[in-house]
């Protein structure tokens, strides 16, 4: 039972992977494969893809939930949840770049990216210097506004293959509310960032 947190974790790393991969091929970015992809076997790759998302998302809040509930935190569980928690999310937008290019969706999703891998490297330093960066409430909220836009984006970009009219007045509203949700994210996902760029220069400054 123990064990059970670290293995949902994996599976999330998993999912992302098969995500990122499915929809790559869809997108064409996949030798070979993507060239003799089937529109059919094209959308079970999306509605696949999407539902790899979902599962992986879920684990997302179980992971950590069970670790606690049996009392089976680990060193290994907390250094590979934030890396899987990442993973999605980077793998996430990476796919939905890859299977279209939306103008809409390339700037929120850099910024996400951007922010991700600052931070990280922030991180890195500071724990170099001993300095540790609390983690702030709206940092706690931020993975879910990303992962609940990241969904809406991939459903949207998926919309045909979950039989959705190919009708503007059902896929303007489904893409607006798709993209305004990820510019919520992104925005919500720089000031996070921010906040821990002023925690870090504080405490470095202080040392």
């Amino acid at each position: 039972m123990n064990a059970i947190p670290n293995l949902l974790t994996g599976l999330r790393l998993a999912l992302s992977l098969f995500m990122f991969v499915a929809l790559a091929i869809v997108g064409g970015d996949v030798a070979y494969v993507s060239d003799r992809l089937s529109q059919g076997a094209g959308f079970a790759l999306e509605r696949w893809a999407f539902v790899a998302f979902v599962v992986a998302a879920v684990t997302d809040f179980f992971d950590g939930w069970l670790a606690r509930r049996l009392n089976a935190t680990t060193i290994w569980g907390a250094i590979l949840d934030p890396i899987a928690d990442k993973v999605l999310v980077c793998a996430a937008v990476l796919g939905l770049l890859a299977q279209s290019s939306n103008p809409p969706v390339i700037l929120p999703a850099a910024l996400i990216l951007f922010r991700e891998f600052t931070v990280s490297a922030l991180r890195e330093v500071a724990a170099g210097k001993n300095v540790r960066l609390p983690v702030t409430m709206l940092a706690k909220w931020k993975t879910t506004f990303q992962l609940v836009a990241l969904g809406a984006e991939l459903f949207a970009s998926s919309a045909a293959a979950f039989g959705v009219p190919d009708d503007p007045a059902v896929l303007g509203p489904l893409m607006l509310g798709a993209h305004s949700l990820l510019w919520l994210a992104a925005i919500v996902t720089v000031i996070t960032g921010a906040q821990y760029w002023e925690q870090a220069r504080k405490a470095l400054a202080a040392q």
